[in-house]
């Protein structure tokens, strides 16, 4: 069994494609799955959700996917949003809005779900509660509480690390579109079942950013502020 898991598109089309080719290069992947934020802060919402739709994938919901379908439902928004709203229109909100919030997945038939692998956006409770790398085991324990899982593969904090905590491995697969752990590259996760160790083994991969023709991207598109955006995806940190 082996699991490709990617997260925080946030509009960059362009990284979209340079992981999924990186995929398709060195597969086969049993599943591919998209844990959330897909639209918000980058140039190309629409595009994101085409290229999602186009593939056999699956995908899950974030926060900001959660914002724009309130944003859209409430009429209460910020110019991020609403540049968001306006390129994906009302059917992309209706794709956001019936994303689900978590996807497990059984390594083998009959598996039980200490062994399963799960897959959310930030925890398995909400959409906000990071799982941060600095916190202790008992803080960890506190976000992560009683979910049985044999692993769980998250984004959210946009920072890449894998742990172990008590029987469940951790591992957060950073951000496709705009990174923020220092390290300017587009990152996924792999997570491989192995029968031998009767555990799941994971990698993070990490790709050049296509920053050029992203840079043209935002440049030439209509989004509040391009040159901000710019400059914090560059910048590559909170």
């Amino acid at each position: 069994m082996r699991v490709a898991v990617i997260s925080d598109i946030h509009g960059f089309s362009i990284a979209l494609q340079h992981v999924l080719a990186d995929i398709d290069r060195t597969g086969p992947f049993d599943q591919i799955v998209v844990a959330g934020d897909l639209c918000e802060v980058g140039p190309a919402p629409a595009e994101v959700l085409s290229i999602l739709q186009s593939r056999s994938l699956t995908v899950i919901k974030g926060n900001t996917d959660f914002d724009i379908v309130e944003a859209s439902r409430m009429g209460e928004s910020t110019p991020s949003l609403d540049y968001a709203i306006a390129r994906i229109g009302a059917d992309g909100v209706s794709y956001l809005a019936g994303l689900p919030f978590s996807h497990r997945i059984a390594p083998y038939e009959g598996a039980l779900p200490t062994s399963e692998l799960l897959v959310v956006h930030a925890n398995p409770h909400n959409l906000l509660d990071r799982i941060d790398p600095k916190m202790s085991d008992r803080e960890l324990r506190e976000v992560v509480g009683d979910t049985p899982a044999g692993a769980i593969a998250f984004g959210h904090l946009h920072i890449c690390y894998i742990r172990q905590l008590d029987e469940t491995l951790l591992v957060d697969v950073s951000a496709v579109g705009n990174p923020k752990d220092g390290d300017f590259r587009c990152k996924y996760g792999v997570l491989i079942w192995s029968e031998p160790e009767n555990r799941w083994v994971a990698e993070i991969r990490k790709l050049d950013y296509p920053i050029e023709s992203t840079t043209e991207q935002i440049l030439n598109s209509n989004l509040p502020n391009p040159e901000k955006v710019l400059k914090k995806l560059k910048k590559a940190s909170y």
